[in-house]
C-alpha cells in the first residue's frame, strides 16, 4: 500500500521517549520517499539541525553524527543548515568535518551555518563540570549525569544576554576578542568562587576532557588526520589553579571560526528559498519531548527545546503547517540519572541482550533499557502532537539465547492508594512515587531481521505493533479527547538503512490487530 503524503514542506524529527530513539536514520528514509513521490532528485532542499549541541548524537548510515545533521549520509541534499537555536563548538565542527571529507563525503561545501548559531567553548565544557562538582561535593546530590559537553552554560549564556554567534567570525579579530576573554574570566570566576571547585578537581576536568575527546575521535588519531595532541585540552590551563593561557585559547578559537567562516551565512534565506522552490526542508532534532527544558522533569532535562515548536524559531521562519514524525523503539530506554518507572532488572534476560546494543553515541554511555512506556509517548502525542509514528529495532525483542518470555507494555500508572493514572503527572514526586500497569503479550521466535513488507512479519510481532499504537493513541485520547490518528510510517528491523517495513496497513486497520 502507498505511505501516506506529507502533509508540509515542512518535516519535523522528533522523539517522543527519552531521546536515542534512532531518529538520525529517518533522514534518509524521508529524503528517499519524497523523491520518489516527486520524482525530484532534490525534493529535499534543506536538512535542518534545530536544537542542542554535540550531546546530541546521532548514528545514520553507520556514521556516529554529534553536531552535524544526519542529512550528511544523502549527497542529494544540498544544503546541511545549523539552525539559531543551536550551541556548537567550532572545533568540534572541524573535528567532525574533516575524517568525513577524507572518506568522501561532501560535507563542507554544503554546511550553512546560521549567523545566529551560538558558539560555545572549552569555558563551557569546564562549567559543566564544575556545577556537576558543585551538586555533588557542595549540596550532596546525586549527579546530574551531564554529557561534559557545556551545553547548559552555553544556553545559559543566551538567556543572559552574553552570547557570541558565528556571525562575530565575519567581523574583526579585536571584537571577537574583548568578547572571549570577557567569557572564559567570567567563567573562572565562577567556577573557583561560586562553584567551589578544589584546585585537584580544576587538574582533573582537563584531564577527563582530553580523555573523552580522545577517545571519541580515536579513529581519527589511528588515520593520521589529527595528531592526538589536538584533544589535549591541558596545553591551555594555566600555570595557577582556575587560569587559562587565554592567547593560545583564543587564537584556537578564532582560527577554527575563520576556516568555517566561508560557511556561516542566513538560514533563514536558505529555508524560504527552498520552500519557495517547492522543495521540502527537515528539521532534525536533538533528544526528544522528555528532555525539553519547560516540558520535561528539571535537572535531567537538557537546556534547549526539543520538539515542533522550536522548529521555527530556529530556522528563522513564519510559523506555519508542519509534518511531525514522532520517533521511538519498541522498547524504552534512558541514560543518566532519569526516574525509569518501566525499567527492566539487571538480571531480566531480555534485558541482558538490549543493554548488550545499547551504548549513548555522545558519551558511549551505558542506556538503562526498560518496557515500552505508551504513557509517556502518549502524552506526547495529547501536547506536543504528530501525524505518523515510527517505531525502531522491533527485530531486538525477538526471542534468543535465554530470552523466551512475554513482552509488556505500560499502558498506565498507579498511584499508592491504587488509583489509576493514564498520563505523566507534571509534579515530579508524584510521577516519582507510581508503578507502571502493563499490558502482557506474547513474543516471537522468528528472525525479523530480513524482513521489509508488514504482512511477513510474525502474527505476534504484528499484533505488538499494533498494541503499541493503539495503547499510545489511547493515553492521548483519554477522557474523550478527539485526536487525529497518527500513522505508522516506518518499523525499523534493524540498523541498516534498508532494514525498514514501509507499508504499514492504515491506523484503522492495525488497529483491529491490537486485540
Amino acid at each position: 500500500m502507498a505511505l501516506p503524503p506529507f502533509t508540509s514542506q515542512l518535516i519535523a524529527d522528533v522523539g517522543i521517549s527519552m531521546g536515542d530513539e534512532g531518529k538520525g536514520r529517518l533522514v534518509y528514509e524521508i529524503a528517499s520517499e519524497l523523491r520518489a513521490s516527486t520524482k525530484r532528485s532534490d525534493a529535499v532542499g534543506v536538512v535542518l539541525k534545530v536544537n542542542g549541541g554535540a550531546n546530541s548524537g546521532h548514528t545514520a548510515g553507520g556514521l556516529k553524527l554529534n553536531l552535524l545533521p544526519a542529512g550528511v549520509i544523502d549527497a542529494d541534499v544540498p544544503t546541511l543548515a545549523i539552525g539559531a537555536g543551536v550551541v556548537a563548538d567550532p572545533r568540534k565542527f572541524l573535528w567532525e568535518i574533516d575524517p568525513l571529507e577524507r572518506r568522501g563525503f561532501r560535507v563542507f561545501e554544503r554546511l550553512l551555518i546560521d549567523e545566529r548559531t551560538m558558539v560555545s567553548d572549552l569555558s563551557h565544557r569546564l562549567l559543566d563540570l564544575a556545577w556537576e562538582d558543585y551538586r555533588t561535593h557542595v549540596l550532596g546530590e546525586p549527579q546530574r549525569g551531564s554529557t561534559g559537553r557545556g551545553i547548559s552554560p552555553a544556553y545559559t549564556d543566551e538567556a543572559s544576554h552574553w552570547p557570541i554567534y558565528y556571525g562575530d567570525f565575519l567581523g574583526g579579530r579585536e571584537d571577537f576578542a574583548r568578547k572571549f576573554r570577557t567569557r572564559v574570566n567570567r567563567a573562572l570566576r565562577v567556577i573557583k568562587e561560586i562553584c567551589l571547585v578544589a584546585p585537584v578537581h580544576w587538574k582533573h576536568f582537563f584531564e577527563r576532557l582530553s580523555l573523552a575527546e580522545a577517545r571519541a575521535n580515536h579513529a581519527s588519531i589511528e588515520a593520521g588526520i589529527f595528531a592526538k595532541e589536538e584533544f589535549d585540552f591541558e596545553k591551555f590551563r594555566g600555570e595557577e589553579p582556575f587560569s587559562f593561557k587565554t592567547d593560545e585559547l583564543l587564537e584556537a578559537y578564532w582560527q577554527a571560526g575563520q576556516r568555517l567562516r566561508p560557511r556561516i551565512g542566513d538560514v533563514r534565506e536558505a529555508v524560504l528559498t527552498a520552500l519557495a522552490g517547492g522543495q521540502h526542508v527537515i528539521g532534525e532534532f536533538g533528544q526528544s519531548y522528555w528532555l525539553d527544558k519547560r516540558h520535561g522533569f528539571p535537572p535531567n532535562v537538557t537546556a534547549s527545546h526539543t520538539y515542533t515548536p522550536e522548529f521555527f524559531l530556529s530556522a528563522g521562519i513564519p510559523c506555519q503547517a508542519v509534518h511531525t514524525i514522532g520517533c521511538c523503539k519498541a522498547y524504552d530506554t534512558k541514560v543518566g540519572t532519569h526516574v525509569f518507572l518501566t525499567q527492566m532488572e539487571d538480571a531480566h534476560p531480555l534485558g541482558k541482550l538490549l543493554r548488550e546494543l545499547e551504548y549513548g553515541t555522545s558519551t558511549g554511555r551505558q542506556r538503562m533499557v526498560g518496557w515500552f512506556d505508551a504513557v509517556e509517548k502518549g502524552d506526547a502525542l495529547r501536547y506536543g502532537g504528530f501525524q505518523d509514528i515510527v517505531i525502531n529495532k522491533l527485530d531486538a525483542l525477538t526471542h534468543r539465547g535465554h530470552w523466551h518470555g512475554e513482552l509488556q507494555v505500560c499502558t498506565g500508572y498507579r498511584a499508592k492508594d491504587g488509583a489509576l493514572t493514564a498520563g505523566v503527572p507534571r509534579e515530579d514526586r508524584a510521577r516519582q512515587s507510581l508503578q507502571p500497569v502493563y499490558a502482557h503479550l506474547p513474543g516471537w521466535n522468528e528472525d525479523i531481521a530480513g524482513v521489509r513488507e508488514f504482512a511477513q512479519l510474525p502474527k505476534n510481532a504484528q499484533r505488538y505493533t499494533a498494541f503499541l499504537v493503539k495503547s499510545v493513541i489511547d493515553v492521548a485520547a483519554r477522557g474523550g479527547k478527539k485526536i487525529p490518528l497518527p500513522n505508522l510510517r516506518y518499523i525499523g528491523t534493524g540498523p541498516d538503512p534498508d532494514q525498514v517495513i514501509r507499508d504499514v496497513p492504515a491506523t484503522k486497520e492495525l488497529l483491529k490487530l491490537a486485540v
